[in-house]
């Protein structure tokens, strides 16, 4: 009697109890939170969105920029992206590039972001060296590959040639061109690896330790725990590096193409490349434009199919 007579106002107190007030709609925060965000809006509007919309006009004329005149084309534009064989070839050297570059930046950045999570001292110095080639000029970082890539006295076909290995000549044969360009790329894959790290970091140890007690090897533990515990940032790499792949531009026209001394034109002709030649140095902006927006749709279809693959097998910390 005494514990029912006392839980009886207990339940009766918690019943009528009153439930927590949303907090109201303050206006005058709500001003402040536009404000803020308003210079964003109106750059997306302008600067992209706007520059999106003229282009797509602009695909469907002649546009000529000495005369500000542009005189209809219907769809001509888009029929020549399909008569152009140049079009072919630097939208295949463009895929050959992004198939072998992004699972190779997808793996160097993991293996460097793996390495500086088991760094305990001088954690921070060393997180700022590896990403200080990020921060380097492209054209400091082109300068340097051109001396270290140089088929008779660079500094890795030297290092080769020490071991036994007579290295290729990387500017000049068509074979080794693009490979020349993923190197020049995995300089710079500090960006990647700084997310992969914040991911590591957050995988939690207890399923390490619980892993090592059941027998669990490293290599295990790393295709069991590691890799479906950061799938999530592996996901966004693979997407965000996809995209820069297949707009790849200042490395190619870095070594091959700002001057005249191109000796293998077509091995070094990317998609971007022939779309920079098409409106800046042919002048003819409707037919850039339409290479523009299809380079848009190849990668928006390549997005969605990323993103429809890797739901399956992604994993998310509020997912079930």
């Amino acid at each position: 009697m005494t514990q029912t007579a006392v839980e009886a106002p207990a339940a009766a107190g918690s019943a009528g109890a009153k439930a927590p007030k949303k907090r109201k709609y303050n206006p005058s925060e709500a001003r402040a939170g536009f404000m803020f965000i308003a210079p964003w809006v109106v750059g997306f509007l302008v600067f992209t969105l706007g520059a999106m919309i003229y282009s797509l006009v602009i695909s469907f004329t002649h546009y000529n920029l000495a005369t500000g005149t542009a005189p209809p084309a219907g769809i001509d534009n888009y029929k020549e992206l399909f008569d152009d064989p140049l079009v072919r070839k630097s939208l295949s050297n463009t895929l050959f590039y992004a198939v072998l570059a992004v699972p190779l930046e997808i793996c160097f950045a993991l293996f460097l972001a793996s390495l500086l999570n088991r760094v305990r001292r001088g954690a921070g110095l060393f997180r700022t060296v590896y990403y200080l080639p990020k921060m380097t000029p492209m054209v400091a970082v082109a300068s340097m590959f051109l001396l270290l890539l140089n088929g008779n006295t660079g500094a890795v076909n030297q290092g080769l040639k020490a071991i036994g290995i007579d290295g290729p000549q990387w500017l000049v044969d068509p074979a080794w061109v693009k490979p020349s360009i993923v190197l020049m790329t995995l300089w710079g894959v500090s960006g990647t690896m700084v997310i992969f790290l914040a991911a590591l970091k957050n995988v939690p140890k207890d399923l390490y330790e619980v892993a090592s007690l059941d027998g669990a090897g490293p290599i295990r533990q790393f295709f069991r725990i590691t890799l479906p515990m950061i799938s999530g940032a592996v996901f966004f790499n693979v997407i965000i590096l996809t995209i820069n792949a297949f707009q790849v531009f200042d490395q190619a026209y870095l070594l091959f193409w700002r001057d005249q001394n191109n000796v293998a034109p077509e091995s070094s002709l990317f998609y971007a490349v022939y779309l920079f030649q098409q409106a800046f140095r042919q002048f003819n902006f409707g037919f850039a434009a339409a290479m523009a927006w299809l380079l848009f749709v190849i990668l928006l279809i390549l997005t969605a199919v990323q993103v429809k693959v890797g739901n399956r097998y992604v994993y998310y910390e509020g997912d079930r």
